[in-house]
């Protein structure tokens, strides 16, 4: 069984964890100004990969070498990094990165959808439920307004941060299959498989060679790549195995009001009065279900 000391590591690193993945939203938002989406990613997932790599062999660990764990590194790629890293990254072109933030902090509502309808090894409760209501009022609170203005361009980019917020979900539920692996290889694993789809792409789609980025992306992109990947994924990893898929998503509800901070710091972000009641309603939801239930003491 845990220890205390081991409950408390555990949620000292999922606050660190929010604070990693709450600055990552400003990172990309600055990050996409001069570098496409694509490539932005494309660079994000191989300078976190070749880094947690170099980091495993300091420590003496070796990949695994057959292909059923890389077939599952690769499968891990496509639900954390590939598809939702390039849509998020995308998405925030038009997007604020509070908006991002709090679309994509949805993510517990979609892994607890994801869970009690496809694998059960969750509990449900009234309790969860209500807060799943209650999140998804808070995306439809935000969306609607975007959408009862007309079927614009930001409707869409905010779509897509909820497709990447399922992604998410899924990613969460299948990285519990990682058990018997150091959190860093399934880490670095899946950031190696997504280098390796997307820098072709890159190439092809980008032709990065040509493109004059700024320093202010530069810059954003290795502290995204180091800080809110490496670091973060290792973390999250090592979470999925001692809180669970729904309780490590629970940095959620700590990641918004984080999230939108950062954003309003150093972009001048503001947010207005429906999205501030759907972040209410997002926040809200997520810690209902993701917050423990304390048990009452047994009577002595």
């Amino acid at each position: 069984m845990p220890t205390r000391n081991d409950t408390t590591t555990d949620l000292a690193l999922l606050g660190v964890l929010a604070v990693l993945w709450g600055a990552s939203y400003t990172f990309i938002k600055i990050g996409v100004e001069t570098i496409p989406p694509i490539t932005f990613i494309a660079a994000r997932t191989l300078i976190a990969g070749t880094i947690l790599l170099a980091i495993i062999h300091w420590r003496g660990l070796a990949m695994p070498t057959d292909a059923a764990n890389w077939r599952r590194f690769a499968f891990q790629a496509c639900l954390n990094s590939v598809v939702p890293f390039t849509l998020i990254a995308a998405a925030e072109r038009s997007v604020d990165a509070g908006l991002a933030t709090i679309l994509n902090a949805t993510s517990p509502i979609f892994t607890f959808l994801l869970t009690a309808l496809i694998t059960r090894h969750e509990q449900v409760t009234l309790r969860k439920l209500v807060g799943v209501g209650a999140g998804i009022a808070g995306i439809c609170l935000i969306i609607g307004t975007e959408a009862l203005g007309g079927l614009g361009h930001e409707l869409w980019a905010q779509v897509a941060i909820v497709v990447a917020t399922v992604c998410y979900a899924g990613a969460a539920i299948f990285g519990r299959g990682f058990k018997g692996l150091d959190p860093m290889l399934p880490a670095a694993g899946s950031m190696l498989c997504g280098a390796v789809m997307l820098v072709p792409l890159s190439l092809v789609v980008d032709q990065p060679w040509t493109l004059t980025p700024s320093l202010a992306s530069i810059l954003a992109l290795l502290g995204l790549s180091i800080f809110s990947t490496a670091l973060a994924f290792v973390i999250y990893f090592r979470l999925i195995h001692t809180l669970g898929s729904v309780g490590t998503t629970s940095q959620a509800y700590l990641r918004v009001p984080i999230g939108v901070g950062i954003g309003a710091v150093f972009l001048g972000e503001t947010l207005g009065p429906t999205v501030w009641l759907g972040m209410a309603c997002v926040v809200a939801g997520v810690a209902a279900m993701t917050i423990p239930v304390r048990k009452p003491a047994l009577a002595r």
